[in-house]
């Protein structure tokens, strides 16, 4: 399915107020990444941070990394303000993170829940890595194919999310040293399907379909959710990576 970024855009732009209530996921994926990356360095020159959002992740920049010049980017230029909120003269470049030039190369690059986006991973890596320095870290999450499994098996929507051992290949195959990698799932239950399709929403995933569906499309998900599921949840699968460019 090629990535709509206009859509991603519209969707992320509409749910950003309800995003941190509801990216409870999301949220895990940004701490533990951080203590991850802790355990192997705290203190870096020039910070680039892609996909920046809310700040879920620039707050948790803030609180435990030191950094001379801390540079973010988005899609959606509200982001500026969640940003600046948590590092007041952080630079904000606004843009598909595929396009920006930034001024300085990288001591470190990092991201959340944002690289299965990338309709071609391997060019994406090829494209990021041009902004960091020899040595230098590359620290994001993702999610792999069992990623709202109960989704796809019912309306067939799902993004290309590629597994493990792939991403890890297209990064050793393009200098990469793979320094830490952890899979793990997360599953929210909710009272009923029509409180699934809410949370999608409010965390900007409805951006998996370019369509709005009829009222009779929505009652027919509900209820094929309910005579395929016994509990109405939904399952997380995030990935966890931090790499050194040799």
């Amino acid at each position: 399915m090629p990535t709509d970024y206009k859509l991603i855009k519209k969707q992320f732009e509409k749910s950003m107020n309800d995003y941190d209530k509801n990216a409870t996921v999301q949220d895990l994926m940004a701490s533990k990444l951080l203590i991850e990356l802790s355990k192997i360095s705290t203190d870096f020159e020039n910070i680039l941070e892609l996909g920046s959002g809310t700040g879920l992740l620039t707050k948790r920049i803030a609180k435990n990394l030191h950094f001379k010049l801390f540079t973010a980017n988005d899609l959606i230029e509200k982001s500026k303000f969640y940003v600046q909120k948590a590092i007041p003269n952080a630079n904000f470049i606004c843009g598909n993170a595929l396009k920006i030039k930034p001024s300085k190369k990288m001591d470190l690059i990092i991201s959340n829940a944002m690289f299965q986006w990338f309709e071609n991973l391997e060019k994406a890596i090829s494209i990021i890595k041009l902004s960091l320095k020899k040595d230098s870290l590359l620290a994001f999450s993702t999610f792999t194919p069992e990623n709202f499994k109960e989704i796809k098996e019912i309306s067939g929507l799902t993004l290309q999310y590629k597994q493990k051992d792939e991403i890890l290949n297209i990064l050793t195959s393009q200098g990469f040293e793979i320094l830490y990698c952890e899979e793990f799932y997360e599953e929210i239950t909710f009272k009923t399907p029509l409180e699934l399709l809410a949370h999608m929403k409010k965390t900007g995933v409805n951006s998996l379909s370019t369509k709005t569906w009829t009222v009779k499309e929505v009652k027919d998900f509900c209820d094929t959710f309910n005579k395929n599921f016994k509990e109405t949840k939904l399952t997380y699968s995030p990935l966890l990576i931090i790499a050194k460019l040799k």
